[in-house]
């Protein structure tokens, strides 16, 4: 039973049954649409006139809409589903190489984007960012309710202020607040890898979504990780939580981290690791190749590249042996372009992590993840709608 904060209490008003009843329908609609009124009725035991007055209230704020399904004989049953063909939200997934502004709808589908190399410059990359938000709202100002930023850094997000990016060697940057002040829009930031563990539980395949206490590893340039405990992403105080790319699991690794080490997660477990091992491997140091070239090259079978990916595999995997043996989620899903690699490496993940684990604790899944090439700009979306969808009130 979870112990009540007195700090934080909010005492029950008249209309909380209500709200909470409209969050629920929205959130049966969203999840098992197109659904019928009799069918929610049946799920939640709500009367069939507090499920008419909600979706009447819905509907004429423009968040379900009404549509037919087929018929088996008489009339087609009249089906509830998300009212989709409106901008809601903008993203800005702000990455290490590049950085991707969209629009999206309900349902977190993409409407338009825009794309451009991210400047190791704050003050270059923050004009950039706002001129596209600008132009995103010259097309949609009077639908969109949200901006939701993911970066790589350390973010207060009760602040809405970034503390600190290893990546750019940023120390408290204002770009937050320059494009909150520029954009006029209520605006939420996050770390990378909290956003993409969010959009993990709003786009992932089923079997991830229903995990209620999962951690996930989002690996690219560096290694970050964001934990999710009873379907809610803790952030611990400041929103500092979940730094364990910077875990010691060694000594001497291939690479330094973003902090200078050799000692930590992120140095022997990162992309960049793996392409240190590589570039070990062969005698023509002055070709570089990108990650996807080296998984390109495992697949036709490259001994060297493929021998780099997998001892990195194993370094990701007794990382991951020590998050389940201090936090024994139900699952650990792995995001970032690792996951092309997956075909070749999540074995040898699993036995790494296994070889960790003492006996008798929690088997823990080792996944994929199933969002895609764009788990950050998903992870931008899920910081608006997640709260769309979890505060509905009028």
């Amino acid at each position: 039973m979870r112990r009540i904060d007195l700090k934080t209490v909010s005492v029950a008003r008249s209309n909380t049954i209500r709200d909470i009843n409209r969050q629920i329908v929205l959130n049966y609609v969203r999840e098992k649409g197109p659904i019928s009124r009799a069918d929610i009725a049946r799920e939640t035991e709500l009367q069939r006139s507090t499920i008419s007055h909600i979706v009447k209230e819905l509907t004429h704020f423009n968040l379900i809409k009404e549509i037919y399904g087929e018929s088996s004989g008489g009339r087609p049953p009249a089906l509830l589903t998300l009212r989709s063909a409106r901008a809601v939200a903008i993203g800005v997934d702000l990455g290490t190489v590049k950085t991707t502004v969209a629009t999206c709808d309900l349902t977190g589908r993409i409407i338009e984007k825009e794309e451009f190399l991210t400047d190791p410059d704050e003050e270059q990359t923050t004009k950039l960012i706002i001129r596209s938000v600008k132009n995103q709202l010259g097309k949609h100002a009077k639908t969109i309710e949200g901006i939701g930023v993911s970066l790589p850094a350390l973010v207060d997000s009760k602040k809405e202020h970034v503390l600190y990016s290893p990546h750019f060697m940023w120390r408290n940057p204002r770009i937050i607040e320059k494009i909150s002040k520029a954009s006029g829009i209520p605006i939420v930031a996050e770390n990378d890898a909290n956003a993409a563990a969010l959009a993990e539980l709003w786009f992932g395949r089923p079997e991830i979504r229903d995990v209620r206490d999962f951690i996930l590893v989002f690996i690219e340039n560096g290694i970050g990780t964001g934990i999710v405990i009873d379907g809610q992403v803790y952030r611990g105080p400041g929103g500092l939580a979940g730094e364990f790319g910077h875990m010691r699991i060694g000594t001497d690794a291939p690479i330094e981290c973003a902090t200078g080490g050799r000692e930590c997660w992120e140095a022997f477990a990162s992309e960049r690791s793996a392409l240190s091992r590589y570039a070990a491997r062969v005698s023509d140091q002055k070709n570089r190749i990108s990650f996807l070239e080296l998984v390109e090259l495992a697949f036709q079978n490259d001994e060297n590249a493929l021998a780099a990916l997998k001892e990195t595999a194993k370094y990701i995997g007794i990382g991951m042996g020590n998050l389940i043996q201090g936090l024994s989620p139900e699952a650990i899903i792995v995001g970032g372009t690792i996951v092309r690699a997956w075909p070749l490496i999540g074995a040898d993940i699993q036995v790494a992590a296994g070889e960790v684990v003492c006996q008798g604790v929690h088997q823990t899944k080792i996944i994929p993840s199933s969002l895609g090439a764009e788990p950050g700009l998903l992870g931008a979306f899920s910081l608006v709608l997640a709260d769309k969808f979890a505060s509905v009130s009028f």
